[in-house]
């Protein structure tokens, strides 16, 4: 079985307070973004066969392999319920660290299948428990339809918003922004108008009301980051963000940009398009 885990963009994103147990409330909503890695999961009959293996393509993982978010979600689900032995190959055309919730995704796409391949017949309700076990923004990834969060991310709630029709660029430059690193230059405020609300008012006054608070930080640390963003809005975007804690910004078009120029304009970084 294969499937096509996606990847999300972030609508704003404020800090508004600092928990206790040292995590952030925040409040953003979560777009899905038909960025896709691939994802394949085939049961191993072989006798002597492991419980699973685990294979990554086109990326490379620091660190030791189990801790990879798709062999956490084997074992979360492992852990209370009958698997059969699987085979997991992950082909990565997400960039990673790029505040794209790939790798959250990858995990929930797994939870998905694992539930399936073994009929285990789970509710969205149950894979979303035991993806949030696995990262903040997993859960998010189990229905992959348009949502605000709230808490560290883990609680969502439908929203009405809609992309369709419009033009989406991506663009991360060769940088890792550490989300550590990244909450602690962060100052909790509770924004004066709701993204609730800013979301309603149209894409082209975003832009005045709309904000990503990672942004000063970071851009302040990485100069290069601000002119990405900065180049987006001169290319036309209605909106242009920075999704997450990540390197990675997205610019909402009203139509397709040429790719020599993307090319031309961002030479050193990823850069990836579509109609939504």
């Amino acid at each position: 079985m294969i499937t096509f885990p996606c990847c999300k963009i972030n609508l704003g994103l404020d800090i508004v307070s600092k928990r206790p147990d040292g995590y952030h409330n925040l409040e953003t909503l979560f777009y899905p973004i038909p960025l896709e890695d691939a994802l394949e999961i085939t049961v191993n009959n072989a006798p002597d066969a492991p419980d699973y293996t685990f294979t990554m393509h086109n990326a490379r993982f620091e660190g030791d392999a189990d801790d990879n978010l798709v062999v956490k979600a084997y074992k979360i689900l492992a852990a209370h319920h009958k698997l059969p032995k699987v085979m997991m190959s992950l082909y990565k055309n997400i960039p990673t660290g790029a505040g794209l919730g790939g790798g959250s995704s990858d995990a929930a796409y797994a939870l998905t299948m694992l539930n399936e391949i073994a009929a285990l017949g789970l509710s969205d309700e149950q894979l979303e428990e035991y993806a949030t076990r696995i990262g903040a923004d997993c859960a998010f990834f189990i229905k992959c339809r348009p949502a605000f969060a709230t808490g560290i991310g883990n609680i969502l709630s439908a929203a009405d918003c809609s992309l369709a029709g419009y033009h989406i660029v991506l663009v991360k430059p060769h940088l890792h922004i550490s989300t550590k690193e990244a909450y602690s230059l962060v100052v909790p405020a509770r924004p004066v108008v709701p993204l609730s609300d800013i979301i309603q008012r149209p894409i082209n006054m975003w832009a005045s009301s709309m904000k990503n608070d990672f942004e000063r930080s970071a851009f302040a640390k990485y100069p290069q980051m601000q002119t990405i963003k900065d180049e987006l809005y001169r290319m036309g975007a209605l909106y242009a963000s920075m999704s997450g804690s990540g390197s990675s910004f997205y610019g909402i078009f009203e139509q397709a940009q040429d790719d020599k120029q993307l090319e031309a304009l961002f030479p050193d970084c990823f850069r990836w398009q579509c109609t939504l």
